[in-house]
């Protein structure tokens, strides 16, 4: 789960120290790399919130269902899951990520793990949840094909990952220097089905009115605004900080029209 534009380092101008644990044994979040987003920073909130509406939305998809987040990051999304479902298994391919949600979020089965080859059992979940990481993904359609093979019939993949048109627009090349490969919404249709999945919805991520007029307020990008101020390496200004601190999850509306001019992508997936 990414995904600042631009990285802020442990110990960056801005401001931000993150760390992992405390020396009491309380669990802090992880580092923030640029790599993953994580909750409680100020000047990360607006991406952690747009992350969250997905989990936040789709959540009643996993209600009573044993759950696989592929790609758990952090943690806090697999937490949210292990809410309503029966079961929450989580794997990452970072070991210090894997303990980081063993010790804080304790409802989810951790496991360590290359999502090119999950270690799970065939048919063992009933949804495969990945959010904001194909896009990290070296080898997008063998990982979908793992997908496909965990999911039991009829069982469900929710995927979510940046419009490429509007995240890297008229780029070759991701703006991020963690992603591989940006899709629009017909490539992450394509690969889904050529993986052996029905999709039965593509929706977009969009500002609501509340983050429209901040786009406003900030010269016409909100969005901008902070890839600026992480470029210039100095301390925020407190207005754009409290402007970014104040997104809530309801700032961002999901659509299924329009979905070219969407921020990100949203896929649900069925296994036949």
């Amino acid at each position: 789960m990414s995904e600042a534009v631009i990285p802020a380092a442990v110990d960056d101008p801005s401001g931000i120290t993150v760390a992992s644990e405390t020396s009491t044994g309380a669990v802090e979040p992880l580092p923030l790399t640029g790599e993953r987003t994580v909750p409680g920073i100020a000047e990360e909130n607006y991406w952690f919130r747009r992350h969250e509406i997905a989990y936040a939305r789709l959540l009643d998809r996993c209600a009573g269902k044993t759950v696989l987040e592929a790609g758990s990051g952090e943690g806090y999304g697999a937490d949210m899951i292990a809410g309503v479902a029966t079961k929450v298994i989580g794997v990452d391919y970072d070991t210090g990520a894997v303990e980081h949600v063993r010790v804080r979020y304790p409802r989810v089965e951790m496991l360590h793990g290359n999502l090119a080859e999950l270690p799970l059992e065939d048919a063992s979940v009933d949804v495969v949840v990945n959010f904001q990481v194909i896009e990290h993904l070296w080898d997008q359609a063998q990982f979908l094909r793992e997908c496909l093979r965990v999911l039991r019939p009829g069982g469900e993949l929710l995927i979510s990952t940046p419009n490429r048109i509007t995240f890297s627009p008229g780029r070759d090349t991701p703006l991020n220097p963690f992603h591989t490969r940006e899709l629009n919404a017909a490539e992450l249709t394509e690969l889904l089905v050529e993986a052996g999945f029905e999709v039965s919805e593509m929706i977009g991520v969009h500002h609501g009115p509340g983050l429209k007029a901040l786009d406003a307020k900030h010269g016409g990008s909100f969005i901008d605004a902070q890839i600026e101020r992480a470029l210039a390496g100095e301390p925020w200004p407190a207005e754009l900080t409290a402007d970014v601190a104040s997104v809530a999850v309801d700032d961002f509306e999901l659509l299924a029209a329009n979905i070219d001019a969407s921020l990100d992508l949203i896929a649900i997936a069925v296994k036949p």
